[in-house]
């Protein structure tokens, strides 16, 4: 993908206990599967896909089946979004811009409805057409650069996901003008992981970590206590895997972004890979990341990049007018603002040199 996006955190489960725990299975409206013990040691694989490391850990017994269905359908949904690869799904949508509309699956037409329902909440600050520029810059590849002022403001003009036309009967997707393209990478692995979720949930899975990358769903209850798992937030100055503090989730996912790991260093200047589609620039502010809590991946990806963009003040307002959503925001300057629904859940490990802060909104 164009943009593999640098979205990542720590699930830290403290596997303390050996004994079979029962958990009520979840049922699909369309499948009745039986009810699956759940046990501490987890059936899992960890594959490199979609340009990152990928894992499923199931905590129901016997569930190899599930397991093998769940990185099917990474694989299959990986090949169909990607913009490096002639004949996928979106290289067909973008090879055709300003010439016809394209019909696509169902599953990539609500993805690509999905990308453009962000990109429509967030004001632009998210854009699913954003592939004239990070096809330009290429951050992340071996070839990326600093391309030209010039070069950038002939592309700004292609980035508006208004000129974005779906026909909703014919299920086809066109972009209105020539060298339009669709890039979906500021999304993909969440809306994945929510169909890989759903995947799981069709096999009588109850209990289970989705990591794509670091984009990461936890599922129904944690094995060793019945209840919710821990998640850790990812220390944005250190190694990954150092977590800077942790909060209770459960069938809910964390999603961060952030300017710490994926760049381009021209001189003294660092680019992120996070890129402002009002500017074609990469994004400049006072974040080192935002991680959003959300309960599908696919609202944590498609807000995360989104509120990034907008920095502290004006993300932070943003979230908390969003209901279901909450955020963590982290500065330069080791400061840790949490959205008010996280307020005694959030908990801020010692010795790190962060600091908890409030910030003052117009609410």
């Amino acid at each position: 993908m164009t943009k593999r996006t640098n979205k990542f955190l720590l699930i830290l489960v403290s596997l303390l206990a050996s004994f079979n725990l029962t958990a009520c299975s979840t049922h699909s409206k369309d499948t009745a599967p039986a009810k699956t013990a759940v046990t501490t040691t987890p059936t899992s694989d960890t594959q490199f896909l979609m340009g990152t490391v990928c894992t499923i850990k199931i905590y129901n017994q016997h569930q190899q089946k599930a397991l093998k269905a769940g990185f099917k359908r990474i694989k299959q949904l990986a090949t169909e979004t990607t913009v490096n690869q002639k004949g996928s799904e979106i290289d067909k949508i973008n090879r055709y811009a300003g010439i016809k509309p394209v019909k696509v699956t169902p599953t990539i037409y609500r993805m690509c409805k999905d990308a453009y329902y962000y990109s429509k909440i967030s004001a632009g600050t998210f854009d699913l057409t954003i592939g004239p520029i990070t096809s330009l810059w290429r951050i992340g590849f071996p070839d990326a650069h600093k391309p030209k002022p010039s070069t950038i403001k002939k592309r700004l003009p292609l980035i508006n996901y208004h000129n974005v036309v779906f026909n909703d009967q014919k299920q086809t997707v066109f972009l209105k003008k020539k060298k339009m393209m669709l890039d979906l990478g500021g999304m993909a692995k969440g809306f994945i992981s929510d169909e890989v979720m759903k995947v799981l949930q069709k096999n009588g899975v109850t209990s289970a970590i989705i990591d794509l990358g670091g984009n990461v769903y936890v599922m129904g209850n944690s094995p060793t206590n019945n209840s919710n798992w821990t998640v850790g937030i990812q220390d944005p100055s250190a190694a990954r895997g150092d977590a800077i503090g942790s909060l209770p989730q459960k069938n809910a996912t964390a999603v961060t972004s952030g300017i710490y790991e994926r760049y381009l260093k021209v001189g003294n200047k660092v680019y992120s890979h996070l890129m402002n589609p009002q500017t074609g620039y990469p994004c400049q502010n006072n974040l080192l990341s935002v991680t959003i809590i959300a309960k599908r991946s696919t609202t944590g990806d498609g807000l995360s990049t989104a509120v990034f963009n907008r920095g502290l003040k004006k993300g932070y307002d943003y979230v908390e007018h969003k209901p279901g959503v909450e955020a963590i925001f982290i500065t330069k300057k080791k400061k840790v603002y949490i959205t008010s629904g996280l307020k005694n859940k959030f908990k801020l490990f010692s010795g790190n040199g962060y600091q908890l802060a409030k910030l003052k909104t117009n609410n």
